[in-house]
């Protein structure tokens, strides 16, 4: 007897922790989803811009490591894919530039300048392979250039006087969205459903899959995304660091591949 009611206690105690977890996720989904629905119009308009595989910085041209993956064989189909794509989001480059882009956004929001050029220069030399570091630092510039000509707002022009080193991609674009008063939340959500969209491309010309096989991948990325933005939203600088070692591989290998579709 005295067993039974100890386990009905630990049953219940599990009951209530799960409950509580269960009401926080709703909690965390409706507020996203509010904070969503208050975009204005423009600000959807122009995140929907910047973060479109049209908008011209070249991001189809970089396919981070995943074209090696797919030529020795780690990734060949869409499922290999999906879990290929899934840990760099939940341990790899996905979820740096996440918090990069986190902080990023709120240094800039706020003024603080300071911040903002060290999450900047961090940003830059926190990454695994000189590949990686052209590519980010090349999106970076190529965005820096076309949204400061076309878009133009003066948390840009501080990020350029106040950090002259090369500019990470995520931190850009953290820039511009917190320069347009894009709220944080939908702009790192956008942001990094747009870094998935473009692996999930490179897979579909390098496996090859077709085209309704990739949007079905996506879709089942949906919640990791989803889940990898509460992480970095809810992060700070300490909790950077990576465990997807198999992709840092991919990336310093396929600088000497003998035969390339893409740059990185």
């Amino acid at each position: 007897m005295v067993t039974t009611m100890a386990e009905t206690r630990m049953f219940r105690r599990s009951s209530s922790r799960k409950r509580d977890q269960r009401l926080e996720r709703e909690r965390r989904l409706q507020a996203s989803a509010h904070v969503s629905s208050c975009l204005e119009d423009g600000a959807l308009y122009r995140l929907m811009t910047w973060l479109s595989p049209a908008y011209p910085i070249g991001a189809f041209c970089y396919s981070t490591g995943i074209e090696w993956a797919v030529e020795t064989g780690d990734i060949n189909n869409g499922e290999t894919l999906r879990l290929w794509i899934e840990a760099m989001l939940t341990h790899g480059v996905g979820m740096s530039d996440g918090i990069f882009f986190s902080q990023a956004h709120r240094a800039a929001s706020c003024g603080d300048d300071a911040a903002l050029a060290e999450v900047a220069e961090l940003a830059a030399a926190f990454v695994p392979t000189r590949e990686r570091f052209y590519e980010t630092t090349a999106l970076g510039r190529a965005f820096l250039e076309v949204t400061g000509a076309a878009w133009p707002c003066k948390e840009l022009d501080r990020l350029r006087q106040i950090w002259p080193g090369p500019s990470a991609y995520p931190i850009t674009v953290a820039a511009a969205c917190a320069g347009h008063k894009i709220p944080l939340p939908p702009a790192l959500h956008g942001f990094l459903t747009a870094v998935a969209s473009n692996w999930v491309s490179a897979g579909v010309r390098l496996i090859p899959l077709g085209h309704t096989e990739g949007q079905r991948v996506l879709h089942a990325l949906q919640g990791v995304i989803a889940a990898a933005t509460e992480r970095a939203l809810a992060a700070q600088l300490d909790d950077l660091g990576t465990a997807t070692l198999r992709a840092d591989l991919a990336s310093i290998r396929h600088e000497t591949q003998h035969t390339r579709l893409f740059r990185s």
